[in-house]
């Protein structure tokens, strides 16, 4: 996808979010959400076949958020401190930004997909940069030489979706933000030299 098609996308996929927690998914339509994105309704339907498909694109957002985070941390941070500074900004906009229904539905969409699980989508930014982390902090000494990186990514995954899915489950009745700024850390710390 070109820089310019992936913005048009982009545009449009947080036009919904935003709307969706606005209003509420059902009483959100796709007149909306191109008004709101300022794209067009062929650009819409390019991208997306319906406003269903767009529940499908809630990890794009939190790829988005990761993007935005990594060009403001500062590099000489500690890696496993990073781990868990992306987990709290990630779940502070989860509870002030989506609605825990639509984040109920995108999860269980992942459990009954036969296609597509775009959390798993390795190639997704947020795996990307969660090596490029801990490949960091292994060369530094921060983070356990002996545990290969692609298992501390899979931990790490794993911890924020059982998280997620827990709140969800418990219908959002503590923080999200809160509990994993106590769990993630302890779930975590094998992984500290």
């Amino acid at each position: 996808m070109t820089k310019s098609a992936n913005d048009t996308c982009s545009k449009i996929i947080k036009a919904a979010w935003e709307l969706f927690y606005e209003n509420g998914y059902e009483d959100t339509t796709v007149d909306d959400i191109v008004a709101r994105s300022k794209t067009s309704k062929g650009s819409f339907y390019h991208y997306f076949p319906g406003k269903d498909a767009l529940l499908g694109s809630l990890s794009t957002l939190f790829d988005e958020k990761y993007k935005e985070l990594s060009e403001t941390i500062d590099p000489a941070m500690n890696s496993f401190d990073k781990l868990i500074l992306l987990n709290k900004e990630l779940f502070f906009m989860i509870e002030n930004s989506i609605s825990l229904e639509l984040l109920t539905r995108m999860l269980s969409t992942q459990l009954t997909t036969n296609s597509e699980r775009h959390l798993l989508d390795k190639n997704r930014y947020y795996f990307k940069y969660l090596r490029r982390i801990c490949t960091e902090g292994q060369q530094r000494g921060e983070l356990r030489s002996d545990i290969p990186v692609t298992e501390m990514i899979r931990s790490y995954a794993l911890q924020e979706r059982a998280l997620m899915y827990d709140w969800c489950i418990c219908g959002g009745n503590y923080s999200l933000f809160q509990d994993a700024s106590v769990q993630l850390p302890r779930f975590l710390s094998y992984l500290k030299k």
